[in-house]
C-alpha cells in the first residue's frame, strides 16, 4: 500500500525575501546596538566617577627656571647620582612639555621620586 500524496504531510523551508532578511537582521543588532551604547554611556561616568575617587592630592616641588638653565642642569642638581636622560625624561613628562627645551621663567614641578 503506498500513500497518496494528498495524505503526505508537506515540509515547507522558510524563505526570506531581501528585506525579510534586512527586517530579522535590524530586530537582532537593534538590542545589541542599544546595549553597547548603554555601556558607553553608563562605562564612562562610572570610570569618571571612579577616577574622582581615586583622586588625592599631591604635591610637588617647583623650580623657576633662571636664565641660562637646561633641564640638564636641573637634573643633574635634583638627582646628582642619577642618570641626567632619566630625571630629564620624568621632568618632560611629568610638565607636559613638548620639548626638553625651557625658558627662563618657567615653574616647573619636580618629581617626587627625586
Amino acid at each position: 500500500m503506498t500513500a497518496s500524496p494528498a495524505l503526505t504531510p508537506a515540509v515547507h523551508r522558510l524563505r526570506l525575501t531581501r528585506r525579510g532578511r534586512a527586517v530579522v537582521a535590524a530586530v537582532i543588532a537593534l538590542p545589541l546596538v542599544a546595549g553597547m551604547a548603554s555601556f558607553a554611556v553608563l562605562g564612562s561616568n562610572n570610570d569618571a566617577a571612579n577616577a574622582n575617587d581615586a583622586l588625592t592630592t599631591t604635591s610637588f616641588d617647583y623650580v623657576t627656571v633662571q636664565a641660562g638653565e637646561t633641564l640638564w642642569g636641573i637634573a643633574e642638581k635634583l638627582a646628582p647620582a642619577d642618570d641626567p636622560r632619566d630625571v630629564v625624561t620624568d621632568i618632560v613628562n611629568l610638565n607636559q612639555l613638548a620639548s626638553a627645551e625651557v625658558h627662563p621663567g618657567q615653574k616647573l614641578a619636580l618629581p617626587s621620586s627625586f
